[in-house]
C-alpha cells in the first residue's frame, strides 16, 4: 500500500523526468537546496527552475521505481530510468534521491540529494 507521501514522490519523480516544470517547481520550497553528488549544489527556487530547464530534454522512455521509503520529514526513492540521448541512443541510469521536506503535513521538498550513475542493462 502506498502512503500519501509515497504517492506524491511517485508523481514528483514522473513529473521531474517528463519535464513537467510547473508541477515540480510548485512542490519545492523557495529555499530549495538540490545537490547532484559530484556537482555544485543549486540553492533557491529560481536557480532550481533554471537548472531544471537546462536539463537534457531527451525523452524519458521508462521510469522504474524500486523503493520509496518515507519517515517523518525524510524520504528516499531509488530506481532506474531509461532516456533517449541527443544521438537517439538509449541510456540507462540508476538513481537514488534523498528528500527532506519542510513539514510533515502537506510537505514541499526543502532539500534533495541525487545520486545518479549510468549503468548497463
Amino acid at each position: 500500500m502506498t502512503t500519501k507521501k509515497g504517492k506524491f514522490l511517485e508523481e514528483f519523480n514522473e513529473a521531474f523526468l517528463n519535464g513537467n516544470m510547473d508541477y515540480v517547481v510548485a512542490n519545492v520550497t523557495d529555499d530549495i537546496k538540490w545537490t547532484v553528488v559530484g556537482e555544485s549544489p543549486i540553492q533557491g527556487k529560481s536557480d532550481f527552475a533554471r537548472a531544471f530547464e537546462m536539463m537534457e530534454s531527451g525523452g524519458t522512455q521508462e521510469l522504474r521505481i524500486s523503493n520509496i521509503i518515507t519517515h517523518g520529514i525524510t524520504a528516499a526513492v531509488d530506481g532506474k530510468v531509461k532516456v533517449v540521448d541527443e544521438s537517439g541512443g538509449v541510456k540507462l541510469y540508476a538513481f537514488c534521491d534523498i528528500y527532506r521536506f519542510n513539514r510533515f503535513k502537506d510537505p514541499k521538498v526543502k532539500e534533495l540529494t541525487s545520486y545518479v550513475m549510468e549503468v548497463k542493462e
